[in-house]
């Protein structure tokens, strides 16, 4: 760390210690340009030599370990990771590429008992876990600046806020499938783990001050200790404009081409939206075209469009018409839980009462708290309980079915009392 970065993390742990979390270095001068890793940009390990490498110098590392990861949203069909930048005192930095090392297991297990550090860690830890990277301990400093109240919890806005530094985002969006990565962007990827573990350090003493440290501790195990995410069932229904498809003729067409468009995309390695937008599908489903020419009348399905893609687009709107009524899409998704807020009060005016009753309690604690009330408890949590409250109400039984539905003991011991004065009140 060079001089002025020595100083202005020594005075953001004062920051951190003894004033407002909004109230950083930031607040008072200019923050400093980070444009250079201090031990400049490491080279991209892609081979096995390299690899065993670097796990040898983070096994031989001291204290935790930042880790990020960068994928190709938007470009690339899936989540997968294009590279992993990681620090830690004694190693340095490094920077791996994945395509030519897709199996970090062995690095994974050199980390293992290590804190690893990420900033948003619940986006980062699919890929991270695809290529054998699974945490056993973590610190998150996003959800860390969320429960310790900061208003912007970004990368760049809690390391600038906390510590002072400036970070250059401009090539958070770019495709990192590109190979071979330009020097540009992998000086961004080196500097986003280079303050990482100067952040936990002065987030973990915030926190402390606030007396909030044993529930960011809480968090953080859940993440760790949650398992992978099932598959997303009827994926399709989340295509954006679905709400104009009343019918389920219509339903139907947007199920057949959201399949046909995600078959092609996986074959190809593209973004869907790479290979039809959810505009066109959409609009094809309103439509539900006679034939090729109808549909290249369509937004989305223009002159650019040869034949034959038109074609393959009209092969999946004939089988959705060809489609019996009975195999037709139902509107709507099973319910699993209680049914929308809105429509409560015609189904259960007492439960829509206890609801009421609940969010405004719970708002005025998070308030009172200085964090954002998803993170008090989430807002899923308490509908089920308003819906369903325990046959006894009281705190014990509440804490139970806050417990049940996996909210933690110090969301359980803040909550439990209002979400059990709520349910007495509108029995």
């Amino acid at each position: 760390m060079t001089d002025a970065q020595d100083t202005a993390a020594e005075t953001a742990l004062r920051t951190a210690g003894g004033a407002p979390p909004d109230a950083g270095v930031a607040a008072e001068e200019a923050p400093i340009p980070l444009l250079e890793p201090r031990e400049g940009v490491p080279p991209v390990v892609a081979d096995a030599d390299g690899l065993a490498a670097v796990i040898a110098a983070f096994a031989a590392g001291s204290g935790p370990v930042a880790v990020d990861a960068e994928r190709a949203s938007g470009y690339r069909y899936g989540q997968r990771a294009y590279l992993v930048q990681l620090r830690r005192e004694g190693a340095g930095s490094a920077l791996i590429d994945p395509v030519g090392c897709p199996d970090l297991s062995g690095l994974g297990e050199a980390l293992s008992g290590v804190e690893w550090i990420l900033h948003a860690a619940t986006q980062d830890l699919p890929c991270l876990r695809e290529i054998g990277m699974i945490p056993t301990s973590l610190f998150d400093t996003e959800l860390a600046g969320r429960l310790a109240g900061f208003p912007r919890v970004g990368l760049g806005a809690m390391v600038e806020s906390v510590l002072g530094y400036a970070l250059e985002k401009g090539h958070s969006a770019v495709d990192w499938s590109t190979r071979p990565l330009p020097e540009p962007w992998l000086r961004y990827a080196a500097l986003d783990v280079e303050l990482l573990v100067d952040l936990r350090d002065a987030l973990e003493k915030e926190l402390d001050r606030q007396g909030k440290l044993e529930w960011a501790r809480q968090e953080f195990d859940a993440i760790v200790a949650a398992p992978p995410a099932p598959p997303r069932k009827d994926p399709w229904r989340r295509t954006s404009g679905m709400h104009k498809v009343r019918r389920r003729r219509q339903m139907a067409v947007v199920r057949e081409l959201w399949e046909a468009r995600d078959r092609i995309a996986q074959r190809r390695d593209v973004s869907p939206g790479k290979v039809l937008s959810d505009g066109a599908i959409v609009e094809a489903a309103l439509a539900v075209p006679a034939h090729v020419q109808a549909l290249s009348a369509l937004p989305g399905f223009g002159h650019r469009m040869g034949r034959r893609q038109l074609e393959q687009w009209q092969s999946a709107v004939d089988r959705a018409k060809a489609l019996p009524d009975a195999e037709l899409p139902q509107p709507g998704q099973p319910l699993n839980g209680p049914p929308p807020p809105r429509a409560w009060a015609d189904k259960d005016p007492a439960a829509a009462a206890r609801l009421s009753a609940a969010r405004a309690a719970v708002s005025e604690l998070a308030e009172e708290l200085n964090l954002p009330q998803e993170n008090l408890i989430t807002p899923d949590t308490v509908r089920r309980v308003c819906w369903e409250p325990p046959a006894e109400r009281t705190v014990e039984a509440v804490s139970s079915a806050l417990a049940a539905l996996g909210a933690r003991p110090w969301q359980i011991s803040l909550v439990a009392p209002l979400l059990t004065a709520a349910l007495a009140a509108n029995a």
